[in-house]
């Protein structure tokens, strides 16, 4: 979903704000003074606080599961191991890209709220479904009744970075930073794929 110049700057402020300071202790003027816009432009845009808080998390949930979709189907002449290693990788990046805006939301998602509900129910179970799909059909026999357990593993590993955000701060402060973190961090999270892949099978 692509926005327009200045949409993208208030949305980019507001994601370092949330990040930093939450949503409740930052102000549109706030918001405003860091995308160097009027105030007036907010409501225009957005309708307020609680508006450019459900764009930014919509845009951001719409463009993550646009991501997964396409990786899949590029992907599709791949046994299912490889296909997952791709998406897992497709993951990390985009997360880490958005390390902010990543950070806020796996924090809201830690409260039981309306935006989390509303989260649950559209964005997270179709993302559930996508990765479960996949994940389920590299098992074999062996770990049929423990799946849900890996399951949760693997969705411990994709959210720790951006839960952890002090612990992981000085991973990623500029590109190179950056690059070796995706790299390093997906290549672990896969050799724990190939390793439960190859296990399940014995």
């Amino acid at each position: 979903m692509k926005i327009n110049p200045t949409k993208q700057k208030v949305v980019d402020a507001a994601s370092f704000l949330f990040f930093q300071k939450g949503f409740h202790g930052t102000s549109v003027r706030d918001i405003a003074g860091k995308a160097s816009v009027n105030v007036s432009l907010i409501s225009y845009y957005f309708n307020g606080k609680q508006g450019l808080l459900e764009y930014a998390v919509t845009n951001y949930f719409e463009n993550y599961l646009t991501l997964l979709e396409e990786e899949i189907k590029s992907n599709e002449s791949l046994e299912n191991v490889e296909k997952l290693k791709k998406v897992i990788n497709a993951i990390i990046h985009y997360k880490t890209e958005h390390f902010q805006l990543t950070s806020f939301i796996h924090r809201e998602l830690s409260l039981d709220s309306t935006f989390v509900r509303e989260m649950t129910v559209t964005y997270l179970a179709k993302e559930n479904y996508i990765l479960k799909t996949l994940f389920y059909s590299i098992l074999g026999e062996r770990y049929k009744r423990r799946r849900n357990f890996l399951y949760m593993q693997l969705k411990g590993m994709l959210a720790s970075p951006y839960i952890l955000k002090h612990e992981w701060n000085t991973q990623m402060l500029d590109e190179h930073a950056f690059k070796s973190f995706v790299r390093n961090y997906t290549e672990s999270i896969n050799q724990w794929i190939q390793f439960v892949c190859e296990t399940s099978r014995m």
